[in-house]
């Protein structure tokens, strides 16, 4: 694999049968990738924008659920929905759900390029580790900006390209060269789910970029944390 290689195939498709495949390891794979820390990064991401009120959250690409979950967790009986276009990810996070005594999630089975909710409907809405899986970024941006109310949140926890050049350079080799064989031989799937995570990683905009990205999709005020040496980024704007 060169550097002339092909971009990133994020056809919807594709993508949704990957997830499908690798969804029973998915949950074990993240914490374990992450080492443990996307836990921490949740956490952050609800501290950094929390919920206020009673108006609903909702959480894009929710995979299995776990930053709706953390969302719920301080949300004072605000309704959190958790939606995802990939049906085996839906079924694993309503497993969850029912083993997690009272939470009151719904989940429900959405692109987040065409979001099913009228405009102005949630006080914050997060997506974790999925925004680089939206075949348009900027439709999904928009999207979820739309339903966003006034004055609420958009948060987006992604992956990230570390700054420090001597890390970046580990990173990018345990990424390129460990990480897809670890993931290969605890999830094997036949789309080689983890030599497309590291590529759409590297291939995706951060930092200034995407803060610019969200501004264009209408966002004020946008911050955004590199979090853990910059292995993942927080990014939070402002409707």
């Amino acid at each position: 694999m060169g550097h002339g290689q092909m971009t990133v195939d994020k056809s919807g498709g594709r993508v949704r049968r990957m997830f499908g495949e690798i969804s029973p390891r998915y949950d074990f794979l993240n914490h374990f990738l992450s080492g443990g820390t996307d836990i921490y990064w949740r956490w952050r991401a609800v501290r950094l924008a929390p919920p206020v009120g009673d108006a609903p959250i909702l959480d894009v690409c929710t995979g299995t659920g776990d930053l709706a979950f953390s969302y719920e967790k301080r949300a004072q009986g605000a309704a959190v929905i958790g939606s995802d276009f990939t049906h085996e990810m839906l079924v694993l996070a309503n497993k969850k759900r029912e083993a997690a005594s009272g939470s009151r999630i719904e989940f429900l089975e959405a692109d987040a390029q065409r979001l099913p909710f009228a405009d102005d409907s949630f006080q914050i809405v997060s997506v974790a580790f999925g925004l680089r899986n939206v075949a348009d970024t900027m439709q999904g941006l928009q999207e979820m900006t739309r339903v966003c109310r006034p004055g609420g949140k958009v948060v987006v926890l992604e992956f990230s390209m570390p700054e420090n050049r001597l890390f970046r350079a580990c990173y990018r080799w345990y990424f390129r060269h460990i990480l897809p064989r670890i993931g290969q031989l605890l999830a094997r799937n036949s789309q080689f789910a983890y030599n497309y995570l590291p590529q759409s990683v590297s291939e995706f905009a951060q930092g200034e970029t995407l803060a610019t990205m969200m501004k264009q999709a209408g966002l004020a005020s946008v911050i955004y944390k590199p979090l853990t040496f910059g292995i993942a980024t927080l990014y939070v704007g402002t409707k």
